[in-house]
């Protein structure tokens, strides 16, 4: 399962210099505010969603968190020799920003999820690596996780992009309940690979040493096949 499903992600190397040229305009202009959470997080979305960061990681906001207090401190290092630090005055721009994080208060954080999305090839769902470029408003070109730059696919970013599914440990066997879209790896002669499905019938039983004995009967939406599995083959949605 984690050899198809592997859940690796690039490192952060740094921002770019056009990056790095907002921040310090910004720290310049609403100094300490800068190290607020939804101020940082708003950073991120930004940084991560922008043509600039194609074939980058994205950004996390504790990322930006860490280099808005690298260099307020690398400030206040330099100013303690001053018998007076200037008085923070309160400037149109803080208003300004201030107005924007209350609008933007209900956007959910996108810096810390990963995500999947359906291969046109075979209709199998595969673990986003990078989002590569975008065109038009609604078609991004990805890299699947374990696969090279001749794997990378344009996808609808409607229909063919979500949350990653979350694997299942053995004690939340309760979670999945009769009617459920899970995402089921389905074994087959020729491949092996994950499809979306919904559960028909479910099969309590005790568990053992080896973990969850449960049975979970399935039905695939792509060829309305059925087939009896173990938890471990299932992924839930989340919710």
């Amino acid at each position: 399962m984690d050899r198809l499903r592997p859940r690796q992600r690039q490192v952060f190397t740094g921002f770019t210099k056009a990056e790095i040229e907002k921040l310090e305009k910004s720290l310049n202009e609403s100094g300490e505010q800068a190290l607020n959470r939804e101020y940082c997080q708003n950073f991120a979305r930004s940084f991560s969603r922008s043509s600039g960061r194609a074939g980058k990681p994205i950004v996390k906001w504790t990322e930006v968190h860490s280099w808005f207090q690298s260099r307020l401190q690398d400030s206040a290092k330099a100013s303690e020799n001053k018998s007076e630090p200037p008085e923070a005055c309160p400037s149109n721009k803080e208003h300004e920003i201030s107005g924007m994080l209350k609008a933007e208060a209900k956007i959910p954080d996108l810096s810390d999820l990963e995500f999947e999305a359906k291969s046109s090839k075979d209709g199998a769902w595969y673990d986003v690596d990078l989002f590569l470029a975008h065109r038009f408003l609604s078609t991004v070109r990805v890299r699947f996780v374990g696969f090279g730059a001749e794997e990378d696919e344009w996808v609808n970013i409607k229909k063919a992009v979500r949350e990653r599914s979350i694997p299942l440990e053995h004690s939340e066997c309760h979670k999945v309940k009769v009617g459920d879209l899970v995402l089921c790896f389905q074994e087959r002669r020729d491949q092996a690979i994950y499809y979306d499905a919904h559960v028909l019938e479910v099969q309590r039983r005790m568990h053992d040493i080896r973990g969850c004995r449960c049975l979970f009967l399935v039905r695939y939406n792509h060829d309305n096949s059925e087939e009896r599995v173990r938890l471990k083959r299932l992924c839930s949605r989340p919710t």
